[in-house]
């Protein structure tokens, strides 16, 4: 290859690795509501774990609301692409609901970049807790 070619597709890589940012900071995402119409409301206090596991009217409306509000960046049936975790990976007890309590609530900001942003209020605990029943579903071993 050339200089002046080797010179060109450094040139390019260097302006789409400074573009990527955007790529990465999801600060911009704007959720969908989500209907949650059959399940029992929880309330405004967080449960420590998912009281709706194994619920199928849960599992169906994480499915819907996972891709409304998270498939963007967590990918489709939660095969993430590399943008965000690869959620089928995510450990199916209460230590896995602690970590997406926590993601949801708090978003993920890293040196001032929001990679994902606060779904706790926006969504509410029911919609949030059927997305982490659906992705029980598709986990990966």
């Amino acid at each position: 290859m050339n200089t002046r070619l080797c010179q060109i597709a450094v040139a390019a890589f260097l302006i789409g690795a400074s573009a990527s940012t955007t790529v990465f900071a999801h600060g911009d995402v704007t959720p969908q509501a989500v209907d949650t119409t059959g399940l029992d409301k929880l309330g405004a206090t967080w449960k420590d774990s998912n009281p709706f596991r194994g619920n199928p009217r849960a599992i169906e409306i994480g499915a819907s609301a996972f891709n409304q509000n998270c498939a963007r960046c967590h990918g489709l049936g939660a095969v993430s692409g590399g943008i965000a975790p690869d959620l089928r990976y995510l450990e199916k007890d209460d230590a896995g609901d602690e970590w997406f309590k926590e993601r949801v609530i708090n978003g993920s900001i890293r040196n001032g970049v929001t990679y994902m942003p606060q779904f706790g209020d926006a969504l509410g605990q029911e919609a949030l807790w059927s997305i982490r029943s659906w992705l029980d579903t598709v986990r990966a071993d």
